[in-house]
């Protein structure tokens, strides 16, 4: 009998139940690694608690609440992918250099944008509730 050999690509973009497991295994690792390492987490944490702690008692509707998971999902995205683009310049290029600065604004900018965002759609929803 003869076997069928696979080669290494095959292997790794077979599925299975275990290496799906596994890539579970390692986001969970990384968003440990995010709250560990990142103090702003904490901060972002307590934010996003206060935001859904106030659309249940402000009675937010289905909708109101779909677009603050949303937009909150957004800004967390978009902090996470940050921490990783600082983390890999930081790692390429330990000094100081005008194209690692550059890229690290701009990715910073993009945390700044969503957040805004964030802050626009919080306030749209909220503030007529108070009101």
């Amino acid at each position: 009998m003869q076997h069928k050999k696979t080669n290494r690509m095959e292997e790794l973009t077979a599925f299975s139940i275990r290496a799906r497991k596994e890539s579970i295994h390692f986001a969970w690792e990384g968003i440990l690694a995010f709250f560990t390492r990142q103090h702003n987490a904490i901060i972002y944490l307590v934010i996003t608690l206060a935001v859904f702690i106030a659309a249940l008692a402000l009675n937010c509707s289905r909708t109101e609440f779909l677009v603050l998971i949303l937009v909150t999902g957004m800004v967390w995205s978009a902090e996470i992918f940050n921490t990783a683009i600082e983390a890999i310049m930081d790692h390429i290029s330990p000094d100081q250099h005008p194209a690692v600065k550059f890229i690290k604004d701009v990715s910073a900018a993009a945390v700044l944008m969503a957040a805004f965002t964030a802050l626009l759609s919080g306030l749209i929803i909220f503030i007529p509730k108070i009101l």
